[in-house]
């Protein structure tokens, strides 16, 4: 029995323990057209993917809970001729041997099915973010059981949102998720010293997003977990800047924000770098407040502190940081108070990563208060500091922008840096940016 169908076994197992005599209805993601006769590349839903690790699109997962807990699969059916254009099918008879489900069957076998499993359930969980046609066939199936009740049968009283019973499991990661996306962090890493090696003024920021994602698909991840950031100059101060159109300058700062997907778990890696191989001045000075500021936040990623410590202690850090460059006025209790600090330091310093690099699990408990961490929870450490041209800061620091972001995995009072294999010490920067063209 391979590792990961078990793996996939033992979540649903562990969800029919959790919704009583509850009915989970969990679609698949669809192809999406690109254009005509074109599709994108088909990805699973995260959520169908945790539970199943069935690879075909249109599926629709049924796990029952109580007495005779099942778990069924509807999927395409086994087409000969259809394989010779698009690839292997697997069909209900091999997707239910290799992926361990109770049946499965062909999708065209669905509403039969469906409103008998539904009959006389308390509940039926579901994900609020299904698509219209997913909850308009979810809501034709509860009508047909409505009908039947002067026959005795029973409707669901609720509708629950699944994401509130799998997000608690999705946060915790397993071993076997530890390594996936150890082996992401290990690839984009070495992508990331891919592109400094690279670097050189004149060349294009597309030149060295090709060089990460020439890397990626080298490697055996072959999407990014995101669109990668390849910021030059002022770009940087662009948090979400993905043009990478522009040629880079002797004298400015690159951010690169790019990570990949390894069996669908993603990386989540973000260095800053001068192009020239040198940091100047008020780089440097800007650039040292971010390193230490995030090398804090990592010492706060323990069991037992609550997630917004990292982010606390990297604030810390950032507006003593902004007060010594008289870049912010005032006590740090006065510039946290009035936010002062958001004019260089808009967002938060950390968020969970796994199978979406926003991953599934909240960030406050019931009561409001911030979520504590455990082991096995996985989130990013990136604090930043982002310069606009202002006549209220002083010329040498217009258009720096600098971020620093690794993979922390939760392990007890030792954080465990996925992405410690990308260099972030600036000895260690200068000495490889742009060696290959030396």
């Amino acid at each position: 029995m391979q590792t990961q169908y078990k793996e996939f076994y033992q979540r649903r197992c562990l969800l029919q323990s959790r919704i009583g005599d509850g009915l989970v209805i969990l679609f698949n993601s669809e192809k999406i057209s690109r254009n005509r006769d074109s599709h994108f590349k088909f990805r699973s839903d995260s959520y169908f993917h945790y539970l199943t690790g069935y690879p075909e699109s249109d599926a629709v997962l049924f796990v029952t809970g109580g007495k005779n807990p099942l778990s069924i699969l509807f999927c395409q059916k086994k087409e000969k001729e259809r394989e010779i254009w698009d690839g292997f099918i697997y069909g209900p008879h091999e997707a239910k041997k290799t992926f361990m489900f109770d049946e499965a069957h062909t999708l065209d076998k669905i509403n039969e099915i469906a409103i008998k499993l539904i009959a006389n359930r308390k509940k039926i969980f579901t994900l609020s973010t299904n698509n219209s046609a997913q909850q308009a066939l979810v809501r034709q199936w509860l009508d047909y059981n409505k009908k039947q009740k002067r026959s005795g049968i029973r409707s669901p009283e609720m509708i629950v949102d699944l994401a509130s019973v799998i997000d608690p499991m999705r946060v915790i990661k397993s071993p076997y998720e530890v390594k996936l996306m150890q082996k992401s962090a290990d690839i984009a890493s070495e992508a990331h010293i891919k592109a400094m090696i690279n670097v050189s003024p004149g060349k294009y920021e597309y030149q060295i997003e090709g060089e990460i994602l020439n890397y990626f698909i080298q490697n055996g991840a072959g999407d990014p977990a995101y669109q990668s950031i390849v910021a030059g100059g002022r770009n940087s101060c662009t948090l979400h800047y993905i043009a990478n159109n522009q040629r880079l300058k002797s004298g400015d700062l690159l951010l690169v924000d790019a990570g990949c997907e390894y069996e669908l778990y993603a990386s989540d890696i973000t260095r800053t770098y001068p192009v020239n191989g040198k940091f100047n001045s008020a780089q440097k000075n800007i650039y040292e407040m971010v390193l230490i500021a995030q090398k804090k936040a990592i010492e706060e990623a323990k069991s037992g502190n609550t997630f917004n410590a990292p982010h606390q202690a990297a604030l810390n850090v950032i507006i003593d940081g902004l007060i010594d460059l008289k870049l912010c006025h005032g006590s740090r209790n006065e510039i946290e108070e009035k936010q002062l600090y958001k004019n260089f330091f808009m967002h938060r310093t950390s968020h969970w990563l796994g199978l979406d690099v926003h991953d599934a699990g909240d960030y406050t408990d019931e009561g409001g208060h911030s979520t504590q961490l455990i082991d096995g929870n996985v989130l990013t450490i990136e604090p930043g500091c982002y310069i606009q041209p202002s006549q209220k800061v002083a010329r040498e620091f217009w258009g720096i922008g600098v971020r620093i972001e690794d993979d922390i995995l939760i392990n007890n009072n030792n954080p465990v840096v996925l992405t410690k294999k990308a260099p972030k010490e600036i000895s260690e920067l200068e000495r490889l940016i742009g060696t290959l063209n030396d």
